[in-house]
C-alpha cells in the first residue's frame, strides 16, 4: 500500500484510558484514547520488544507493564527508565465519525 490515511475504528469505540490493537500494512499498532484524545503508536516497547497493550494509559502516556517504562503518546519519547529509545507515533485524524491513521 502507498501510505495515506486508513480508517481503523469508529471515533466513539474507545473510552478514555482504553486501547485497541490494529494492524495496518503489516505493522502492529495500538490505537489509544487518553483523556478523549486519540493516538496511534507502535505496539511493541522499544526496550524489550514487549506488547504495550498489556500496560496502561494515564495522562497522555502509556506504561509498559514489563519494566515500568512510560512513553509520551504524542511524541513517543520515553519519560522514565529503563527505556531510552522512543516508540514510533503516527498521524491521526477524526473524520466522518472514524479514527484514521497515516502509516
Amino acid at each position: 500500500m502507498m501510505g495515506g490515511f486508513v480508517a481503523i475504528a469508529s471515533a466513539d469505540e474507545l473510552k478514555p484510558a482504553q486501547m485497541k490493537r490494529v494492524v495496518v500494512d503489516g505493522r502492529k499498532l495500538l490505537l489509544c484514547n487518553s483523556n478523549g484524545t486519540h493516538y496511534v503508536v507502535d505496539e511493541m516497547c522499544s526496550h524489550e520488544d514487549y506488547s504495550l497493550y498489556l500496560g496502561c494509559i494515564k495522562d497522555g502516556r502509556i506504561k509498559c507493564s514489563l519494566h515500568g517504562s512510560y512513553f509520551d503518546l504524542a511524541t513517543g519519547a520515553p519519560t522514565c527508565d529503563p527505556a531510552d529509545t522512543p516508540i514510533r507515533t503516527y498521524p491521526v485524524k477524526i473524520e466522518d465519525g472514524q479514527v484514521w491513521v497515516d502509516v
